[in-house]
């Protein structure tokens, strides 16, 4: 039930899917209020055929589109939605919509409109102008000549000039690598692998993943045909603006010195392996002199090794993928190394039959290297830290392994007890968790596995199964007060409250949960935020080590949740006597707010002053 926040491969990739459709009861009187993301109701579109040959046809395109967009006014006129990301998303698939039908005065008023509900000071500026500038091309020049062209460059340019380079310069480096990646195997990928086999099973999609076909139809039509207009004209912004952001971490760093009456600190990295290795005498070792471990496979079946195991045929690929993981790296930090080339050349050109293994390599290699990356991230700087590893295996196929049962979940319940059980008789005192999970991802695995006859079915399944896992995640942290847990906000850019993410939503005293910001303290454009997310910290572009010693910079809410570990464990190595809540509460009250009190950003040596260091 869990997936692991990874680097936005989605957004390097200009991911293409848009919010969900919902219908509205009829006779209803008033607007029922939308308190969480799984009280949306479901609706069910039924497909029949290849859906690459419908993404192609406007004549086959046509009856879907105008379903999804008949739902999607119902829901946002029938519903009282306070979530603005729910919002958000219903207002670009119609834009999209209209774009598609040739509506462009529509599509450049809805595109417009989105910089309305947004709070991210990037996002303000940012948001449907892409789009809008498009939309008034093609309504006075046509679509996809070169006039249009040259106004989109010129449009997008004159735009983006006016704006702050440092508030957007992130976002903007993100979306001229994701015009360099897009592909027609990256845009048909995803209907081909994915949701082909649902409308094999079932003749039909949900609304978790129907409305997605907007955005694939709109990449085809309008995105695929701009690429080389999008990559220079971007390219062209960031030559022009070569600023290097402040950094205000270092002068807020603290370093340990080896040598002080400080105490050890035993912290330990819940995630998907760590290489030992690479950490020395700061690894906590068992009376064989094995590192102190506990792991569970995919399936929650006890596990033994510190590192995933990987497949014998994916074994001698191993530094091709951490090559790719460091071009991903480059690419969004708009470095032209020869990694970032390899990255763009392999994915902009991949053959058809090539997009399943190639999305399930690169999601591999992110599980693999991901715990061992986070854990050189928690020690940085404390020789009094001491590592304990709990591995957990994360799938990385394009279909759900394990499917969602009953089953299942109790076996995942069980396990998470195991591992805090474990955390406690290793007398850890701070357990970082770079992952999460929430009921609709439960929802959209039971229908690529074709569980639950109908939507409502699912929804009720679903239901069930997350909660299982979200009540033994709580009752195990509520179960170990002395362990202070802390947690990555999430990569989905919404508020974890609202989509029911754990552990990022749950509430108890010994719980922290973490946002990312980039060197600057801006916001991550890709960070959840919301009422459980009481600190910020450096999660872009952050380096550390992938198992076997390579140093890359990767970025995520996971690189920002084992800073706040790290400090953590400072503070308890200099004031062992403080309990969880004390250690959050240290953090929290010196952390610095931003104006429009979005952030509040970490103070190590604040921190630790307050803590009694010396």
């Amino acid at each position: 039930m869990f997936d692991l926040p990874r680097r936005r491969l989605g957004a390097l990739t200009l991911a293409l899917f848009v919010g969900a459709a919902a219908w509205l009861p009829a006779g209803a009187e008033t607007k029922p209020r939308i308190e969480k993301a799984a009280d949306l109701p479901r609706f069910s579109y039924p497909v029949s055929g290849r859906l690459d040959e419908i993404l192609r046809s406007p004549e086959r395109f046509a009856p879907l589109a105008a379903a999804i967009r008949r739902d999607t006014l119902t829901v946002l006129d029938g519903y009282d939605i306070p979530d603005k990301a729910t919002r958000r998303g219903l207002i670009t698939t119609l834009a999209l919509l209209d774009f598609l039908d040739g509506r462009y005065a529509d599509a450049a008023r809805r595109a417009a409109s989105l910089r309305e509900l947004e709070d991210k000071p990037a996002d303000k500026l940012l948001s449907g102008v892409r789009l809008e500038v498009m939309s008034r091309a093609a309504q006075a020049d046509g679509l996809n000549t070169p006039a249009y062209r040259k106004a989109v460059a010129e449009g997008i340019t004159k735009a983006i000039d006016a704006m702050p380079y440092p508030v957007i310069a992130n976002d903007i480096k993100e979306t001229k690598a994701g015009a360099e990646l897009i592909g027609e195997a990256l845009v048909l990928g995803r209907p081909r692998e994915v949701w082909q086999p649902i409308v094999d099973a079932n003749g039909a999609l949900s609304s978790d993943f129907a409305p997605g076909l907007v955005g694939v139809r709109f990449a085809l039509v309008a995105t695929l045909p701009l690429k080389a207009t999008l990559v220079d004209t971007y390219g062209r912004y960031l030559a022009a603006h070569q600023v290097v952001k402040p950094d205000i971490w270092a002068a807020r760093d603290v370093a340990l010195p080896s040598g002080k009456p400080y105490t050890p600190v035993r912290i330990a990295v819940w995630d998907s392996g760590v290489d030992t290795r690479l950490y020395g005498d700061r690894v906590v070792r068992d009376a064989k002199g094995e590192p102190a471990l506990i792991a569970f496979d995919k399936y929650s079946r006890p596990a033994a090794g510190e590192l995933m195991p990987l497949p014998p045929a994916l074994r001698d690929k191993l530094p091709q993928m951490k090559a790719r993981t460091k071009g991903f790296s480059d690419l969004q930090s708009n470095i032209d190394s020869p990694e970032a080339s390899a990255v763009k050349q392999y994915l902009s050109t991949l053959p058809a039959d090539r997009y399943k293994s190639a999305i399930e390599e690169i999601g591999l290699a992110g599980n693999y290297e991901h715990g061992t990356h986070v854990a050189g991230i928690a020690l940085a700087g404390n020789p009094y830290a001491r590592l304990v590893v709990g591995r957990i295996e994360f799938g990385w196929t394009l279909k759900p392994d394990p499917c969602p049962s009953e089953e299942q979940a109790k076996a995942d319940a069980k396990a998470s007890q195991a591992y805090v059980d474990f955390f406690k008789r290793e007398q850890v005192r701070v357990v970082n968790m770079s992952w999460g999970g929430s009921v609709k991802g439960v929802e959209s695995d039971l229908e690529q596995c074709g569980i639950g006859k109908t939507p409502d079915e699912r929804k009720a399944l679903a239901r069930k199964y997350f909660e299982i896992g979200a009540k033994a995640l709580k009752d195990a942290f509520a179960g170990a007060p002395g362990i202070l847990f802390v947690t990555a906000a999430g990569n989905s850019d919404s508020d974890a409250s609202f989509v029911e993410d754990i552990p990022a939503g749950i509430v108890l005293p010994n719980l922290l949960t973490v946002g990312a910001v980039d060197q600057a303290g801006d916001e991550a454009p890709f960070t959840s935020y919301g009422p459980t997310v009481k600190v910020h910290a450096d999660g872009y572009q952050v380096e550390s080590y992938l198992p076997g010693g390579d140093r890359v910079a990767l970025s995520g809410t996971s690189m920002a949740s084992p800073q706040v570990a790290n400090l953590a464990a400072k503070i308890l190595a200099v004031n062992p006597t403080l309990t969880p809540t004390q250690v959050i509460a240290l953090i929290v009250d010196t952390a610095d707010a931003s104006a429009d009190g979005r952030r509040h950003l970490i103070d190590p040596k604040k921190a630790l002053a307050a803590a009694g260091m010396k």
